[in-house]
């Protein structure tokens, strides 16, 4: 079986909601559990109705519920037959998520308190209207379909707002819940980025949570392959709004993605990857409007393959630099684990690290409490502060024990100085911090060096990228 995921935008109208219909209709054969997020911008809706209610906007709170609703019923309409069973039910569904939405909205604005488990019971509807209209649309079109509420089986602990999941429960309970309705050939359709707690109090994962709630469903359930629908053709050489020539990759590594997720690449959410590596799940990245297009394969069962060369860039700002020298540092046993402790007192996380003889410097968050640290560092090192720069990435399996890599980068980037250079700390990253004004910059130079203006889809060493797995080539077949 598989699993596929499909974003907001990918449910943003009916004609789309359509077209997703048709994907799953036609993966029928691979027995697809269906992930959907919310539709279009309805999560940011309804943090928006909540956080007027707290403040004792409640006519504003319900004009935006109204809004929302209507939305969807307009949806319904266009999408099912007027009349007919399932239409009727769609719209009752609807009308009973509505009334539970104003009850709680009415509750907050009369306590004018927002707490997080009642900020997730609200914004949690937003998966629910998208996968009772789903649901409904695929009963329209004759299949047969299993509406399974992700809180029977999304198990987590009680962190409302950005829960952790439990994995060995959600094994279990997908066993008990998704798999037998998959076994006599129903299409399963769930809620992405909601769970509950073994409490059944709904939780929420978090921002982007929907692709982790894949991955998870994907290790309980051993899935062949995890399917990510969006926007974009995979994931891309370059962010397509820097570098408009960027191109998608067609496989990465776990451990690439994993990289580019953390510098900056929007496609993935970070945690995605971890369930699908732990079991050895391909994850694929596609675009819901383009199924023939080009995809991006991350394969978790491609390791230690190194195609010792750029597979993309990425880049993350504005960040900081700090830059700390003493003289004390020079053969001083323990320095800078007296150093660091400071970071950790504070609660400061650090990206970079690069040391010199009597001075390291590093990159942290421009919302760190800097002049905290200023003052806990005093008699212990000079600190130097350098706001508004930015991190810039080229990451590829083996990059390290490319020769020229270094050569050519440093080459590309002409008269742009960079604030710091790491190199080497793990074998797939180089890394630049550049001032924040040269990010852009910094990215098409790079690109245009590593990736050319012109050719096909990149291969990371000059040739066509690692063979499509088979399990892939089903789904290329099924999505045509």
């Amino acid at each position: 079986m598989i699993i596929m995921k499909f974003g907001g935008s990918s449910l943003a109208t009916p004609d789309r909601m359509r077209q997703v219909a048709e994907l799953v209709e036609a993966a029928q054969g691979r027995h697809p559990c269906v992930v959907l997020s919310a539709m279009g911008k309805t999560t940011n809706a309804l943090f928006s109705a909540a956080t007027s209610a707290q403040n004792g906007q409640i006519d504003t709170a319900l004009a935006t519920v109204t809004v929302i609703f209507s939305n969807a019923t307009a949806v319904a309409d266009e999408l099912l037959p007027e009349g007919g069973l399932v239409h009727s039910q769609c719209h009752a569904a609807l009308a009973q998520m509505r009334s539970e939405v104003e009850v709680l909205l009415r509750g907050v604005s009369l306590l004018r308190e927002l707490t997080p488990r009642t900020n997730d019971a609200i914004v949690a509807h937003g998966e629910d209207i998208s996968t009772t209209l789903f649901t409904a649309l695929l009963a329209q079109r004759g299949l047969e379909v299993a509406l399974v509420d992700a809180r029977l089986v999304l198990r987590t602990d009680d962190g409302f707002g950005g829960a952790s999941p439990l994995r060995d429960r959600i094994a279990a309970l997908a066993a008990d819940h998704i798999a037998p309705p998959i076994a006599r050939g129903a299409v399963v359709v769930t809620q992405g980025y909601v769970g509950a707690t073994e409490r059944g109090f709904t939780t929420t994962l978090g921002r982007g949570g929907s692709d982790w709630s894949a991955a998870l469903l994907g290790e309980a359930l051993r899935a062949e392959e995890v399917q990510i629908w969006t926007d974009v053709e995979g994931v891309l050489t370059a962010d397509p709004r820097i570098v408009p020539q960027a191109r998608p990759v067609l496989v990465l590594s776990a451990a690439e993605a994993a990289e580019l997720a953390a510098f900056g690449a929007k496609v993935l959410h970070p945690a995605t990857i971890q369930p699908a590596v732990d079991a050895s799940i391909p994850v694929t990245v596609r675009h819901t409007l383009r199924p023939r297009g080009s995809f991006t394969t991350i394969d978790p069962r491609k390791k230690g393959v190194a195609r010792n060369a750029v597979a993309a860039l990425a880049c993350r700002g504005p960040v900081t630099v700090l830059t700390m020298t003493s003289t004390r540092m020079l053969a001083a046993s323990g320095y800078l684990a007296r150093l660091f402790a400071a970071f950790g007192q504070l609660g400061i996380c650090i990206d970079l690290v690069v040391t010199a003889e009597v001075s390291v410097a590093c990159t942290v968050e421009p919302d760190a409490p800097i002049d905290r640290l200023v003052a806990a560092l005093a008699g212990l090192a000079r600190v130097e502060v350098t706001p508004q720069c930015a991190i810039v990435v080229a990451v590829g399996e083996g990059l390290c024990h490319s020769p020229r890599t270094l050569e050519r980068a440093t080459r590309a980037l002409g008269p742009i100085a960079p604030e710091l250079v790491s190199f080497g700390g793990n074998e797939r990253n180089l890394s630049f911090v550049v001032r924040y004004d040269d990010m852009a910059a910094t990215m098409q130079r790079l690109h245009a060096e590593f990736f050319g203006e012109a050719g096909a889809l990149h291969s990371g060493d000059g040739a066509r990228q690692q063979a499509v797995p088979p399990a892939v080539e089903r789904t290329i077949e099924a999505s045509q």
